[in-house]
């Protein structure tokens, strides 16, 4: 990431993959901190997007926990097969369901 310096990292992510999506962002910030030159402060992941995100449903289980384990948020989620169906996650949306 030295060489290409990109204003926003994000991680994409399947909303299907359960505990294996939580697994695989974890591994890629740590090997963005493992393989930073600036060692005092490496850049991590600014942010997620989490596609088939339209297939969950209720169970926004995986999207909470990858929210929490790293402390970014979910910037886009996709809800089809084009780029026209990314979205911006509407928070509301989601606490609407969890609490139903």
């Amino acid at each position: 990431m030295h060489i290409n310096q990109p204003n926003v990292v994000l991680f994409v992510g399947e909303a299907l993959a359960g505990n294996d999506s939580i697994d695989q962002l974890t591994k890629f910030n740590s090997s963005l901190i493992d393989f930073a030159v600036n060692e005092s402060n490496p850049r991590t992941i600014d942010g997620i997007i989490l596609t088939k995100f339209d297939t969950v449903d209720d169970k926004v289980g995986t999207a909470i926990n990858m929210v929490h384990s790293t402390g970014k948020p979910i910037v886009f989620v996709g809800v089809g097969q084009k780029y026209p169906h990314i979205r911006k996650l509407n928070v509301p949306t989601i606490v609407h369901a969890l609490m139903n």
